[in-house]
């Protein structure tokens, strides 16, 4: 995964994490759980490393506005 830099966060509230777990369900359920709280993208595309465990997943998410979903 790249590096995030400073200057991809042009405003203030917004929030890029990475998600790395054992399997898809793991994943989702840690992006769904900030998705109750926040406005977020959902989980993207999942991707896996060849030769490494896990799956991988990019979250984009505003911590300004609330996520409206129950």
């Amino acid at each position: 995964m790249n590096e995030i830099a400073e200057q991809h966060l042009a405003e203030p509230g917004l929030v890029v994490f990475d998600v790395t777990g054992a399997d898809e369900d793991t994943v989702r359920a840690a992006v769904d759980a900030p998705g109750r709280l926040y406005a977020i993208s959902g989980p993207g595309r999942l991707r896996r490393v060849p030769g490494q465990a896990g799956v991988r997943v990019r979250v984009y998410a505003n911590l300004l506005r609330p996520g409206g979903r129950p």
